[in-house]
């Protein structure tokens, strides 16, 4: 595969898109992250990842940039859950996502879930940088463990910039690798399903949202942005689901 270094330490690979308001004139999937131009809604287009091979594997140098023009609209979203798997000794997988928004351009982020099969060890980090008059919908879910199985270890980053300044900088961390605490009351609570839906659109400017509690496992938290962030955490990944899609039916971006 051109641009894809296989080794003994695991495979580096980087998939690249570009949307601008005519089409997507960058569709470059490389590695374990085929990217496929489906139906879109609209004015928006769509890409959907498909997993070519198994991966995050440890050992694994992954990355998907996304870069949203002035005036585009792109949906992301994948074909099936992320898996990451363990690999030969004992390795950490990286997993990158960059993504860039510019002025009047709009991403609707809406992956399958992560899920972190026993004895993996994944570091996940995602860079969003957004203009003022960006709109953003983006959607992650990670669930500790395949059904009936001891979770892997997941440390994730988030971090958000707009117009230049930071909207948001979060670190979690879960499983056997994490900080003492992880599986407790202040955290998961026994849980083994977490997830976050963060909405930026310049109109919440107008109708601000207060935070509040959106059932017994989920917070809706305002974000000077403006924008919004829910948090929830489930028993599984269909009850995650629900209450993230709930919520993105109440707060989402109306285009």
């Amino acid at each position: 595969m051109e641009g894809v270094t296989l080794g003994a330490a695991g495979v580096r690979a980087t998939a690249r898109i570009v949307a601008t308001p005519e089409g997507l004139p960058v569709l470059e999937g490389q590695g374990p992250l085929a990217l496929r131009r489906t139906r879109a809604r609209g004015a928006h287009h769509r890409v959907t990842v498909v997993g070519a091979m198994s991966a995050p594997l440890g050992g694994d140098r992954i990355a998907l940039e996304a870069q949203v023009r002035a005036g585009a609209r792109l949906d992301v979203d994948s074909a099936a859950a992320t898996i990451a798997l363990p690999g030969r000794g004992g390795e950490r997988a990286h997993y990158d996502v960059r993504l860039t928004v510019a002025e009047g351009g709009e991403l609707r982020w809406l992956p399958e879930p992560l899920i972190c099969a026993r004895g993996s060890d994944l570091r996940m980090r995602t860079r969003i940088e957004l203009a003022p008059g960006a709109r953003l919908v983006f959607r992650e879910e990670q669930v500790l463990g395949r059904h009936g199985e001891a979770p892997g270890t997941l440390a994730t980053r988030l971090t958000v910039h707009r117009a230049g300044r930071p909207l948001l900088d979060q670190e979690l961390a879960f499983g056997p690798g994490a900080p003492g605490g992880w599986d407790g009351g202040a955290v998961l609570g026994g849980h083994r399903a977490a997830g976050q839906l963060l909405v930026v659109d310049p109109e919440l400017a107008g109708r601000p949202v207060e935070a509040r509690l959106l059932g017994e496992y989920a917070v809706l938290t305002p974000l000077a942005g403006p924008a919004l962030l829910v948090t929830a955490l489930a028993p599984d990944a269909r009850l995650l689901r629900r209450a993230l899609d709930d919520a993105l039916r109440a707060h989402g971006p109306v285009s």
